[in-house]
């Protein structure tokens, strides 16, 4: 595995870097005051990515991620692809601001469940929708087993029955990526993904959340009364397959976990490079030729942060890549997203308390990253959910043999 970013990335790295100091900066506190309010500077920017994704054989943003075609890329020896190149992106994008990357239009964390499951024609028909994806419910959080929203079969139709709440971009999104069990007596098995497009009767968004950070992006509260939605939507295989269990759906978060824990790496980072500079304007040296007993406890703290990020950066790497190989990368998955989201909330903290009373100030955009990172370690599954899963994959064991 080759550690630098690959060429064929280099530009869209670079471009990507761009839009988040020249475009998602100078509007960043704008928004993070102005919760609920869309940022319409974004329309332009996503009408811009689109013209990038016309043609080109390696999409980018969220729609790449997904490990189909990746067969096909590993026989030609490729093994770079679209995983990488959505979670470098992510990573730039995020050094700029990640509740306005969340609020990007077709960026949404379902557009990457549809590019994950999704066959040939359920593709043609939302590859370019903008999708969020609801998964938790008032009472299922991080165990997605536990879903109690319910899908009918009908005819032609599958009739949906809940409520989810913590839906990302679930008001501005044209179409929401909704779990549903088709049969609570059968578990895991049963649970299936459907695309449900706003407008369609029984569909209400009850509620706008109040948060703590990423405020430039919506969360919305969604319920579902005997809503009606065409079988065609359901993504992915409609049979259920206890022997397959919960797979098809979790393949959601092989590819999912990583462009999250990409946004950790990313906001950690801008706090990092922000605190250097502070640091340096007071007098740091920053000279690592010295040992750490000799230097000031400022600067031996930022070069401990510093060795943190770059481990959570590595893994985040290697998940993604593996994904590009077609190679089985849960663990890995969510090894990266537990190792980023902790690391991206101890940076961003750390980095205000160095910073002094700069720090705590509007002047500048440490504390707001601060308040950002902390949903980093807790969607697409908590710090506590991934140390269960990795310990499964570990040990051998099932979800009902550890729990």
């Amino acid at each position: 595995m080759y550690l630098e970013t690959p060429k064929k990335f280099r530009a869209l790295e670079n471009q990507a870097h761009q839009v988040a100091a020249q475009f998602f900066r100078p509007i960043s506190r704008k928004y993070d005051k102005a919760e609920h309010a869309y940022p319409k500077e974004l329309d332009l920017l996503a009408a811009l990515l689109d013209g990038m994704n016309e043609g080109s054989p390696n999409a980018v943003g969220a729609t790449s991620a997904s490990k189909r075609g990746a067969a096909r890329e590993v026989e030609e020896g490729i093994k770079n692809g679209g995983n990488l190149s959505a979670l470098l992106g992510v990573m730039e994008l995020c050094w700029g601001d990640v509740g306005l990357l969340l609020a990007m239009p077709r960026q949404g964390l379902g557009n990457a469940a549809i590019a994950a499951v999704a066959n040939d024609e359920q593709l043609g028909r939302f590859g370019k929708t903008w999708a969020a994806m609801a998964i938790t419910e008032p009472g299922c959080g991080s165990d997605s087993a536990a879903i109690r929203t319910t899908a009918v079969k009908d005819g032609d139709h599958y009739i949906l029955n809940g409520e989810k709440i913590f839906v990302t971009s679930g008001e501005r999104a044209k179409a929401v990526v909704v779990w549903a069990t088709l049969d609570k007596g059968l578990g895991r098995a049963a649970i299936k993904s459907f695309v449900v497009e706003h407008g369609t009767p029984g569909m209400t968004v009850t509620r706008l959340e109040k948060k703590l950070g990423i405020k430039a992006s919506d969360t919305a509260a969604i319920s579902f009364v005997d809503c009606r939605v065409p079988a065609a939507n359901l993504l992915g295989n409609p049979e259920i397959d206890v022997q397959k269990g919960f797979a098809g759906v979790m393949e959601t978060f092989d590819n999912t976990r990583p462009l999250v824990a990409g946004m950790a790496i990313g906001v950690a980072k801008a706090a990092l490079d922000r605190t250097r500079e502070l640091l340096s304007r007071a007098g740091c040296r920053f000279d690592y030729r010295k040992p750490l007993l000799s230097v000031s406890h400022a600067e031996a703290t930022l070069y401990r942060l510093e060795a943190e990020w770059e481990a959570a950066r590595l893994l985040t790497l290697k998940a993604a890549w593996m994904a590009d190989n077609k190679l089985p990368n849960s663990k890995e998955a969510s090894i990266a997203k537990a190792k980023a989201g902790r690391v991206a909330n101890e940076i961003t903290l750390k980095c205000v308390e160095l910073a002094g009373a700069a720090g705590y100030g509007e002047d500048e955009l440490l504390e707001k990253w601060a308040r950002d990172s902390k949903i980093l370690d807790i969607f697409e599954g908590t710090q506590q959910i991934q140390l269960l899963i990795i310990a499964r994959r570990l040990l051998g064991k099932t979800s009902s043999e550890l729990k």
